[in-house]
């Protein structure tokens, strides 16, 4: 498996940032780390060798990012509006440095993103703010809203970083035909720790019908946990079903 390790100063963020390669062709899957997490854990944890054939084939090509959730959400030495603005910063590296090189290694335009716990919603927030860049999503065990992080403060940064918070007064036309032409994928456990997960997901899975948005809700027994041993299992299952479409 080719692996390559890339790191640069990012003018958004002001500091060096480092992301991983994962294979030599096929869709680009933007991966972000979990709560506070580093981008070496998706290899550690199991979630690279749970779709190795796939990368080894040439479908798949992930590219794991490093997190800042440390300088945004969930540094409580910052007030909420200096953390959702730091979040922001992530937001722009992100879609200004990281897609457009997960374009030049892949050869594609649209980009899949996916995340576990923090990560889920980095991944479906992403997705739902540039449709025109990510064209598929896989959200595994995510909250969808950052009042887990700032409680109930709200301002234009907050709002516009909340799925469940913008999405359901959207009804722009071009942001809806994106959703409805993208490859959409939500799962969750229903076992030990999902318990802020399962509420967003069931919230989210009714926005979405409302709106008339195709998407896959996936609900998992009560014995899957919030854990990475499901998180693979979930990884592997979806993947063939953004694929299906």
């Amino acid at each position: 498996m080719r692996v390559e390790h890339r790191r640069w100063f990012s003018g958004n963020l002001g500091h060096d940032m480092e992301l991983m390669l994962f294979g030599h062709g096929g869709k680009p899957l933007l991966c972000f780390p979990s709560h506070n997490g580093r981008m070496a854990d998706w290899a550690s944890f199991g979630m690279v060798d749970a779709v190795g054939d796939l990368i080894e084939a040439g479908r798949l090509t992930m590219v794991v990012v490093d997190g800042i959730d440390w300088q945004s959400w969930t540094n409580k030495d910052a007030p909420p509006e200096h953390r959702a603005r730091r979040h922001n910063d992530y937001y722009r590296y992100i879609t200004d440095e990281v897609v457009p090189l997960a374009r030049v290694e892949t050869g594609h335009d649209g980009v899949w993103t996916t995340g576990c716990s923090m990560g889920a919603f980095h991944a479906a927030n992403f997705f739902f703010r540039r449709p025109d860049l990510f064209d598929g999503v896989i959200a595994m065990s995510g909250v969808y809203q950052p009042n887990h992080f700032v409680g109930g403060f709200v301002n234009d940064d907050v709002y516009f970083n909340s799925p469940l918070y913008y999405l359901p007064g959207l009804g722009d036309p071009w942001h809806l035909e994106l959703y409805r032409r993208a490859r959409i994928v939500f799962c969750v456990g229903q076992g030990a720790w999902e318990n802020e997960a399962l509420p967003d997901t069931r919230a989210l899975d009714e926005v979405l019908a409302r709106k008339g948005i195709p998407a896959t809700f996936d609900y998992w027994g009560t014995d899957v946990e919030h854990h990475w041993y499901w998180w693979q299992k979930m990884l592997r299952h979806h993947l063939g079903v953004l694929w299906s479409g």
